[in-house]
């Protein structure tokens, strides 16, 4: 999950990350976050939290230090730099979602996409568009594809809604698709899937 240190001026922002935290606990998923108490990040670990799921965070050591890491999770990772922290949310999830949030948001979000389009990995990524606030983005990112330089497989990668009870849902039939994929390629293989 990748969202904003801070709650943003709109109270929707902060609706949307309670709802998705109780929802992603209430349907028996972890979540994986990046580990600070503040903001959205704060609010949608608290949610998970209150409805008893498991919440894991990931910080870096500098923000640790400036007593912003959340001392109430199930599991916290304290690594040395952002790029291990990137690493370590990317190895701890299954699916990645972005919230409404700032440089920090759009830098780990926007990276993961760029592994997805390598094939670093084949995990759903959902780009949830609370009050509309990802609009002037979406239309960029429609100028990049028309202008020649993201390809329309990779503008498609992103998962797009902006209704906030529909993630979890959407990750779900995400997932069923993307086995099925998986295991119509092993079969192509002869290979076996290994648990």
């Amino acid at each position: 999950m990748f969202c904003g240190s801070s709650d943003g001026v709109q109270i929707e922002y902060r609706e949307a990350a309670q709802i998705l935290g109780t929802q992603i606990a209430e349907a028996g998923l972890g979540l994986v976050y990046g580990g600070a108490h503040v903001g959205l990040m704060g609010t949608v670990a608290d949610a998970a939290l209150a409805a008893g799921g498991e919440v894991i965070g990931v910080i870096p050591k500098q923000l640790e230090e400036r007593e912003l890491a959340h001392q109430n999770l199930t599991k916290l990772y304290v690594v040395e730099t952002m790029h291990e922290r990137k690493a370590k949310m990317a190895a701890e999830s299954d699916a990645f979602i972005a919230l409404p949030g700032g440089y920090g948001t759009l830098d780990e979000f926007f990276e993961i996409i760029t592994w997805s389009i390598l094939g670093i990995h084949q995990k759903p990524c959902v780009l949830v568009n609370v009050s509309s606030y990802y609009g002037p983005l979406l239309a960029f990112l429609q100028r990049a594809v028309e202008q020649g330089f993201v390809s329309e497989k990779g503008q498609k990668i992103i998962q797009v809604t902006e209704n906030t009870s529909q993630v979890v849902p959407l990750l779900q039939e995400l997932w069923r698709w993307s086995k099925s994929e998986q295991r119509f390629a092993l079969e192509d293989k002869q290979e076996v899937p290994r648990p």
